[in-house]
C-alpha cells in the first residue's frame, strides 16, 4: 500500500498543477464512459450486490450521472479563492484571502450496500479538487470496484493518480493509515469507524466517517396516509432494507395508527421477492447479514413484538438470500429494532400520542443519520424536523436525499463525523489556507512590535477605549493617544 500511495503522491503533484478546466476535460471522458455504459454498470451492481436492476439504476447509476455534472460545475465555485472582510481597526492594514488546496492522496473505503454510488461521488470530488485517490470497495462487491476503475481509466489520468485496490476489509483501514494517505473517507459500521479513529489519532489524520443509522419517521395525524405508507415501504425495504438511511422506527400518531398499520400491511403483503427485473425486493447481499437480522428479529419477537405483515416469498431459513419484508408492532423501547441498526427488511411501527412524544422517541437513539416527517402542514412538519437530531430530515419522503448531489450527507452522534456530497462534502476534499497581506505602502513595523515604551502602552490602551468604550465622548477622548502611535508604522 505504501508504494501505491507514494506513486499516487507523485501523480498528484502533476495533477494539482493542471488548471481546473484541464481536470474537467479529462474527467469528462470518464463522464462519457459512465453515460454510455449504464446497462453494463447496472448489471454489475445487480450481480455483485444482489439488488434489483431497477434499484441499481435509480439509487446508484442515476445519482452518479446527475452528481458528476453537478460537481463539475460546483468545483469552479468551491476552488475559487476569496477575500475575507476585515474585522477591526487595529489591523486595518491587513488584507486576507482564503485559498483552497488539495489534501494530496485521499483514501476511500466504501461499503457493499451501495457499492457504486457512495464511492463514486467521493472519487469525482477528490479528483476535481486536485487529489489523488486510492479506492477500496467492499470485498463482497469487487466487480463494482473494477468497473469504477474502468470508468476513470477512460479519463487518461496521470499514471498512479487513481488506484483501485483489493485487500481484505479488516486490513484496509490500517493499511491506508500506515501507508500515508492524507485524508480517509470511510462508510460502514460505527464499530469499525471508531477503530479507524483510534488508529488515525497517532497521525492526527483527518477522517470523514459515514456510519450507521436507525432512522425514525414521524407520521402526523394530518399526513396523507396513502403516500406515507407507500413511502415508508420503499424507504424501509428498498435494497432489501440494507440502507443506513432507510426508515426503521415508524412513529405514528395514535389517532391514525390502526389505519396506517392496515395500509402499510396491505402494501407489504403484495411485495414480490426475487431477483427478476420486475420484482419489488431483491435478495440480501450476504448470508452473514441475513443471519444477524434473523437474530435481531427473533429478539424482538421474544420481547413481545408482533408481526403485523410479511411479504410473500423468501424466508429466514436456509442459505438462500431472498428474505421477506417484515412489519413489527407491539413495540417497546428496549427492543433491538428500537435501539440497534437493523440492516435488513424489518421495520417497527409504534403509536405516539403527540408530536412531543414522537420527537423524544426519535431522539432516543445513539444514531442520527436521517429521518422524516409526514404531514400536510408544512410549517408543522418543519418545526418537528428541526428538533430531530439527525443530519438530514425529509418532509413527506425518506431515503432520497443521498440522491441529491447538492445536499450534504452525514449524521450526528454515532452516525459519523464530517459530510460527503454538496458543497460541504466537496470542501472536505480541500485544505484551507489563508494568505494575509499588508496593504499599507512602505510599512516598517507594526505599531505593537518591540521596543516597548510607555507611549506604546498608553496608545494601545487608548485603542481599547476607542474600540470598546462605553460612550461616544469616551471614545473620542482616546483618539489623540492612538494617533501618537499611528505613525510608528513607518519608523525604522
Amino acid at each position: 500500500m505504501q508504494k501505491i500511495i507514494e506513486k499516487a503522491r507523485i501523480a498528484q503533484s502533476v495533477w494539482a498543477a493542471y488548471p481546473y478546466r484541464e481536470r474537467v476535460v479529462r474527467l469528462k471522458k470518464a463522464q462519457s464512459f459512465l453515460n454510455s455504459h449504464v446497462d453494463a454498470i447496472t448489471a454489475v451492481i445487480h450481480r455483485d450486490n444482489g439488488k434489483l436492476e431497477l434499484d441499481a439504476l435509480v439509487t446508484e447509476v442515476l445519482p452518479a450521472i446527475m452528481g458528476f455534472s453537478y460537481y463539475i460545475k460546483l468545483g469552479r465555485k468551491v476552488l475559487k479563492s476569496h477575500a475575507v472582510r476585515g474585522s477591526n481597526l487595529l489591523l486595518f492594514n491587513k488584507q486576507s484571502r482564503i485559498e483552497y488546496k488539495p489534501y494530496g492522496v485521499v483514501g476511500i473505503i466504501s461499503p457493499w450496500n451501495y457499492p457504486f454510488a457512495i464511492p463514486f461521488s467521493e472519487v469525482v470530488m477528490a479528483l476535481l479538487a486536485g487529489n489523488a485517490v486510492v479506492l477500496k470497495v467492499a470485498s463482497l462487491t469487487p466487480n463494482v470496484g473494477r468497473i469504477i476503475g474502468s470508468i476513470f481509466a477512460a479519463a487518461n489520468l496521470p499514471a498512479g493518480l487513481f488506484n483501485y485496490v483489493e485487500i481484505p476489509g479488516n486490513e484496509a483501514g490500517p493499511a491506508f493509515i500506515a501507508g500515508g494517505v492524507d485524508k480517509l473517507f470511510f462508510t460502514g459500521s460505527t464499530a469499525v469507524g471508531k477503530q479507524l479513529m483510534a488508529l488515525a489519532a497517532s497521525r492526527l489524520l483527518p477522517l470523514v466517517l459515514e456510519l450507521g443509522g436507525a432512522d425514525a419517521a414521524v407520521i402526523c395525524e394530518d399526513a396523507d396516509l396513502d403516500r406515507a405508507a407507500a413511502g415508508i415501504v420503499w424507504a424501509g425495504f428498498s435494497n432489501a432494507g440494507q440502507s443506513c438511511g432507510g426508515a426503521q422506527r415508524i412513529l405514528v400518531h395514535r389517532s391514525v395508527y390502526n389505519s396506517f398499520v392496515k395500509k402499510i400491511s396491505t402494501l407489504v403483503k403484495k411485495l414480490r421477492i426475487g431477483s427478476d427485473r420486475y420484482c419489488d425486493i431483491g435478495p440480501m447481499t450476504s448470508l452473514k447479514q441475513k443471519q444477524l437480522v434473523k437474530q435481531q428479529l427473533g429478539a424482538c419477537i421474544a420481547a413481545g413484538a408482533r408481526i403485523a405483515a410479511t411479504s410473500s416469498g423468501g424466508n429466514f431459513e436456509g442459505s438462500g438470500l431472498e428474505t421477506p419484508a417484515v412489519v413489527l408492532t407491539n413495540i417497546t423501547r428496549g427492543m433491538p429494532v428500537m435501539t440497534e441498526e437493523i440492516f435488513g427488511p424489518v421495520i417497527a411501527v409504534a403509536p405516539v400520542d403527540s408530536d412531543e412524544e414522537a420527537i423524544q422517541i426519535a431522539n432516543d437513539s445513539q444514531y442520527g443519520l436521517t429521518g422524516s416527517v409526514w404531514s400536510r402542514n408544512k410549517k408543522r412538519a418543519r418545526a418537528i424536523a428541526s428538533r430531530i437530531h439527525a443530519g438530514a430530515i425529509m418532509i413527506n419522503d425518506h431515503l432520497m436525499s443521498h440522491g441529491l448531489a447538492e445536499t450534504p450527507w452525514g449524521g450526528y452522534e454515532d452516525s459519523g463525523i464530517g459530510r460527503t456530497h454538496g458543497e460541504q462534502g466537496f470542501r472536505e476534499m480541500l485544505n484551507m489556507q489563508v494568505i494575509v497581506d499588508d496593504i499599507l505602502p512602505a510599512v516598517k513595523r507594526n505599531i505593537f512590535w518591540q521596543p516597548y515604551t510607555p507611549e506604546i502602552y498608553k496608545g494601545m490602551h487608548a485603542l481599547t477605549e476607542l474600540l470598546g468604550g462605553p460612550g461616544l465622548a469616551d471614545r473620542l477622548k482616546s483618539v489623540p493617544d492612538v494617533l501618537k502611535i499611528f505613525f510608528r508604522y513607518w519608523k525604522k
